[in-house]
């Protein structure tokens, strides 16, 4: 997936035309084909103790009781666990249920790399998670998301209501609600594998397996950045100016509060009259982008000059700028500078492939061990793991 552009996939005026503002459907957009199958599913649940919500089950809207699909076990140290039952969970599937499975991107490396590879494009931190149905029963009913997705049809089929929006752009926190869904769809789409559908955030929806077959899907969610979003990490940086960091003279006279209002207003207008702001908002948050972390075991203490392990970094947003005399790298929450000539082999790693040391290596024309105390630097840093068959 690290070679897939979504954005091009929506098509070429997505992001000028649909991104924030009109739901869009393309049939046939990607190649699904081993990026998430019913065995997998089935893996998962069968290897991991999924306690809800990671896990649940929901239908005509309401979650289901957890007793009704697990029993209870109890361990000689007194914790207790809930064992998925399969038979019964066929039964609360038959019955019309729909199962959600939150965060797969942590579970299952193809949809790591889907999430990632829609993070590269639009730089913004995705969520996966995994939806499969089997009836009409509507499993979540009408309703609207905090949040922009990317759905991707695995298997299958899904039909999906589309209602318009009630309140534009509405938060998960927020001052008002959107109230009742509009009464009829604009529009009705059937989803086959390999379609993609992008839903902006607070259009109301429905979705249902009522095509006679099963369905699979993975809705990515999209994290929001907004003016108030931006307006916090501008007060962060106004910390550096005394002037901000000062108790307000609640108990002064009203020309001594003036003065203070309008000394705080004079500073945060010039901070919002850089015309850089967004792009140094947008660098910033892709640089504090923690990714999905892995560890790089067996090596806990340094990387060994082994020309065929394998790095990559654990993040999909690092960003990568160069200057005169050394190249910076932000990734993870670290900032690195290194020298001008090690900059292709950090683009390698920025454009999402694993790379062997030996690559790099030749690549930057350094020594194989020079290479393997950089990469040290980075897996130390949490912004890259290694390992011999990423």
């Amino acid at each position: 997936m690290t070679d897939v552009s979504i954005a091009a996939c929506l098509g070429e005026d997505f992001l000028a035309q649909a991104w924030h503002r009109a739901y869009r459907h393309v049939p046939g957009a990607l190649d699904v084909a081993g990026m998430m199958t019913w065995d997998d599913l089935n893996q998962i649940l069968a290897g991991h103790r999924l306690e809800p919500p990671r896990m649940r089950l929901s239908r005509d809207g309401e979650t289901l009781q957890l007793g009704g699909y697990t029993a209870p076990v109890a361990t000689r140290r007194h914790t207790v666990w809930h064992r998925l039952h399969p038979a019964e969970l066929h039964a609360r599937l038959l019955e019309g249920a729909s199962l959600a499975l939150d965060s797969v991107d942590e579970l299952h490396p193809p949809l790591a790399r889907l999430a990632e590879a829609i993070e590269r494009d639009l730089r913004t931190r995705v969520q996966a998670n995994l939806y499969a149905s089997w009836t009409s029963t509507e499993g979540f009913g009408v309703h609207w998301d905090d949040h922009d997705t990317i759905v991707v049809q695995l298997d299958g089929a899904k039909r999906w209501r589309i209602y318009g929006t009630t309140r534009p752009f509405p938060l998960y926190r927020d001052i008002e609600d959107p109230g009742e869904a509009p009464a009829e769809p604009v529009a009705e789409l059937v989803l086959h594998p390999g379609d993609v559908l992008y839903v902006p955030r607070g259009v109301w929806h429905a979705v249902s397996a009522d095509q006679g077959m099963r369905s699979l899907h993975v809705t990515c969610g999209l994290q929001t950045h907004t003016p108030t979003d931006l307006m916090t990490w501008v007060c962060e940086q106004l910390l550096a100016h005394e002037d901000w960091r000062r108790d307000l003279p609640l108990l002064a006279s009203p020309d001594v509060q003036a003065d203070a209002m309008d000394g705080m207003r004079k500073r945060l207008a010039e901070l919002l009259d850089d015309p850089t702001l967004l792009a140094r908002y947008r660098a910033a948050m892709d640089g504090q982008d923690v990714g999905r972390m892995m560890p790089s075991l067996p090596y806990i203490d340094a990387i060994p000059a082994d020309g065929s392990l394998r790095v990559r970094l654990t993040t999909a947003r690092a960003v990568l700028e160069t200057g005169p005399e050394a190249v910076t790298l932000s990734a993870a929450g670290t900032t690195w500078e290194f020298a001008p000539e090690v900059e292709a082999m950090l683009r390698r790693l920025v454009d999402g492939s694993a790379v062997d040391l030996a690559t790099l290596a030749d690549t930057a024309g350094l020594a194989l061990e020079d290479v393997a105390g950089l990469v040290q630097e980075l897996v130390a840093g949490q912004a890259a793991t290694v390992g011999s068959l990423l």
